[in-house]
């Protein structure tokens, strides 16, 4: 049979993912001052789930509440209001949709604002004037590595008992585990260091603590950089490796993204710009590491970034690159998206590039983040999407809900 966009997917563990849509993490600045989630996430979800999403992964969900890497981050420990994160669950699954909780922490990637002293594989700062805005971080001992592997499964135990129906460990765009991966920003020369093999033991053991709590049925999946994109970072060919290793050690799902703060492919600017003409008709900036990943692994893909149409994303699934398409910034502008696109096959949808016009207001105001939490916002207070809200409107929306925290650097 011919798989489209409507074909149900079901993974190794028995989860059942009722289309091949997938909305991929995005930050949405929801958290209480507790780090509770407020009610508005529990809105926002329920309209991705009544749009007809698939797979609903959601934002930041942090492991630690000593280490936050934005301002208003959720964090589900044993400190949580289980309440409000049940209300959540429940609003996002509705349909049939499965929500997944994005797990996470940092590193060395959390504003000065919000820790002096951050933690990382080796005390080494991030590049490209980035150190102004990140504190130096302070090398992590074994014992604490071995803690804040704990607290992955500590958080994942927890959002299998509130309702989520899997997880993704958050292994990209330079937070811990990407750090951990990479050989620029890893330089250990004990266990958790050099090699490759030593690099990886920190996801590997992460997943494996994860599994043990959640047992073998509950989905667990993993966001992955096909690479950093940095001199001396982690390569795409390590990558390949990492990807063999999860699909042997039982990983669910693995969705490919790329790059880190430093270098942010992720948001789009590098990918474009290093793309073939061939590779930018079909939309999707990962697709051709996907196709590479098949040699290594048999595990479902998902690739996020890039996709606008329907035609685009029936072909990178035709094409066997890719099991899932991953949706971001479309579905704050459309939250019925997958809904339109299951029912016209030529359905298109336009997502602009906001900016005020002034460079480096929208470099410190990081416009390509906030425009879209504005619109996630809207969503949460039971408004509609404004996709002509100009980017000076996100800016003071923005302003006045973070004060002075607002010109700090942000990031995907």
């Amino acid at each position: 049979m011919t798989e489209t966009l409507a074909t149900p997917l079901t993974l190794e563990c028995g989860a059942v993912i009722p289309n091949r849509l997938m909305k991929s993490a995005m930050s949405e600045q929801l958290g209480d001052k507790a780090c509770n989630p407020l009610p508005g996430l529990s809105e926002v979800y329920r309209r991705w789930a009544e749009g007809g999403i698939g797979l609903c992964v959601t934002g930041n969900i942090m492991i630690d509440r000593s280490a936050l890497g934005e301002p208003a981050n959720v964090v589900l420990d044993e400190r949580s209001d289980l309440e409000a994160f049940r209300a959540w669950t429940a609003a996002g699954s509705a349909g049939g949709t499965q929500l997944w909780a994005q797990l996470n922490h940092p590193g060395k990637q959390i504003p000065s604002f919000l820790t002096k002293e951050p933690v990382a594989p080796s005390a080494i700062p991030l590049g490209r004037g980035l150190d102004k805005v990140f504190g130096t971080p302070r090398a992590l001992e074994e014992p604490e590595i071995l803690a804040i592997v704990e607290r992955y499964a500590t958080s994942a135990r927890l959002a299998k008992e509130v309702g989520f129906q899997g997880v993704q460990i958050h292994g990209a765009h330079g937070y811990l585990v990407s750090q951990f991966l990479s050989s620029r920003h890893n330089q250990r020369e004990d266990r958790w260091g050099g090699s490759l093999e030593n690099r990886m033991r920190f996801v590997l053991e992460v997943y494996g603590a994860i599994r043990r709590e959640t047992g073998e049925g509950f989905p667990v999946g993993i966001k992955l950089n096909s690479a950093d994109f940095m001199k001396g970072g982690f390569t795409e060919e390590e990558s390949m490796q990492v990807v063999k290793a999860l699909s042997e050690a039982g990983i669910d799902m693995i969705e490919i993204s790329g790059g880190t703060y430093e270098n942010p492919a992720m948001v789009g600017t590098e990918a474009k710009r290093e793309l073939k003409e061939s590779t930018r008709l079909r939309e999707a900036y990962f697709l051709a590491y996907a196709e590479r990943a098949r040699e290594f692994s048999k595990v479902p893909l998902a690739v996020t970034g890039g996709f606008r149409s329907a035609q685009g994303m029936q072909a990178a699934l035709a094409s066997g690159a890719t099991d899932l398409i991953g949706l971001a910034r479309p579905l704050t502008v459309v939250p019925d998206l997958p809904q339109r696109v299951l029912a016209d096959p030529d359905y298109r949808v336009e997502v602009g590039n906001p900016s005020t016009g002034i460079k480096a207001l929208d470099q410190a105001m990081g416009i390509s983040i906030v425009w879209y939490e504005q619109q996630i916002h809207r969503l949460a207070k039971g408004k509609e999407p404004k996709p002509n809200l100009s980017a000076w409107r996100a800016v003071w929306a923005t302003l006045l809900g973070m004060g002075g925290e607002a010109f700090r650097r942000r990031r995907a």
